[in-house]
């Protein structure tokens, strides 16, 4: 279909029928744009906003919940449902009462939203805390896991949710890095949040050392004391002050809250040597979230991961005092790489002069080969480690 023959979008006006003789007028008309392209969840998300739009029930309430348990219902027991749909995983409900609109939307992930919007302040919170008790259940707990958060820019702003991801313990994994990495590893694993001095860990080096692999164990040895958030697009948290601000601050209502660690991997472009030119704002405010006014008095420590040497990157950056610790993670000598092979068919001609990386090592254990004619391994080998 031609940009001249495609169908021109629907405008659905809902506008509140007056109820009788002496009901008021609506505050003010509702008009939405639909197209083809919205699905019937879509229309719910509209549909739920019209009492709140139209002013007949001004005020509203809303909350996301994790670990959402599969038989909750997520709504009063006396709701009247509305609309229902089911599409890609997700389920979407509309629901109302006496001076009341609920709109769920659950995700097979065990991630809800729940909004409610009613005639009074009180009642849409009575009727949010009915729609959301007893609704999830613990995380489950397992020692080879850490609850991570990851962040992301959604449709309606910033969204985190929680995921438990497999974290090595450090004594298990020590051996995956050169001798003075580790060490240097050993220092920042043991660290407490009152012997923190610096707000950013930069691990750089080539693909495939375990600089990922490090930082998940680091989740796990800090877990006691500090949250560990992975964000996903780093680009648009330091280029939109709202999300920063979210993601950096938090709930200031939580007087018992744990450090938080921003985990933002393969940010090369913000932190190189031209970053200042390239990126415009977003270097300055990762710099204001380390050590300027917006990291005053902030439990924000930021860990960065980059395949680029460090004489590339920025000297604003790397600059003394502003480093909770600067590691460069390489290859394991051709001793280590043998010892780490130990026990396995990999013969050591499999190993070249300097070494291999904690990705190449991998490959060889499981029989993976290199391809003709390389005299060693290669760094991309295809594992993020």
């Amino acid at each position: 279909m031609t940009m001249s023959q495609e169908r021109p979008q629907e405008v659905l006006h809902l506008i509140e029928p007056r109820q009788g003789a002496d009901a008021p007028e609506p505050a003010l008309p509702v008009v939405f744009n639909l197209s083809d392209n919205n699905s019937p969840a879509d229309v719910m998300d509209v549909l739920s906003l019209r009492p709140f739009a139209s002013g007949e029930q001004p005020w509203s309430r809303s909350t996301r919940l994790e670990n959402v348990r599969t038989e909750a219902p997520l709504r009063p027991g006396d709701a009247r449902l509305v609309r229902v749909a089911h599409e890609k995983g997700k389920e979407s409900v509309l629901a109302e009462g006496d001076g009341w609109t609920l709109l769920s939307n659950r995700w097979k992930s065990g991630i809800a939203y729940v909004a409610v919007s009613a005639v009074t302040d009180e009642l849409a919170e009575t009727v949010l805390a009915a729609s959301v008790k007893d609704a999830t259940e613990p995380p489950k707990v397992d020692e080879a896991s850490v609850e991570m958060g990851f962040w992301h820019m959604g449709a309606h702003g910033p969204v985190r949710s929680e995921r438990a991801i497999t974290a090595d313990s450090w004594e298990d994994i020590r051996r995956n890095y050169t001798a003075p990495v580790a060490e240097a590893l050993d220092a920042v694993m043991k660290l407490t949040r009152d012997e923190v001095s610096g707000r950013l860990l930069l691990l750089h080096g080539p693909p495939g050392t375990g600089k990922t692999t490090a930082l998940r164990a680091l989740a796990r040895s800090w877990n006691d004391w500090c949250q560990s958030d992975c964000v996903l697009d780093p680009e648009a948290l330091f280029g939109t002050p709202s999300y920063l601000m979210e993601v950096a601050v938090g709930d200031d209502e939580d007087e018992n809250r744990r450090w938080r660690l921003l985990i933002l991997e393969d940010c090369d472009e913000l932190i190189r040597g031209e970053a200042k030119q390239s990126t415009g704002q977003g270097l300055s405010r990762l710099l204001n979230l380390t050590d300027g006014m917006l990291g005053q008095g902030r439990d924000v420590l930021v860990a960065i991961t980059t395949n680029e040497d460090l004489a590339m990157l920025h000297p604003a950056v790397v600059r003394p005092g502003r480093c909770l610790a600067q590691i460069e993670v390489g290859r394991l000598t051709r001793a280590e790489s043998l010892s780490w092979l130990d026990g396995t068919d990999v013969p050591g001609a499999e190993i070249g002069a300097d070494g291999a990386t904690l990705a190449e090592l991998a490959a060889l254990r499981k029989g993976e080969k290199r391809p003709e004619g390389q005299d060693a391994p290669s760094t991309a080998t295809g594992f993020y480690l």
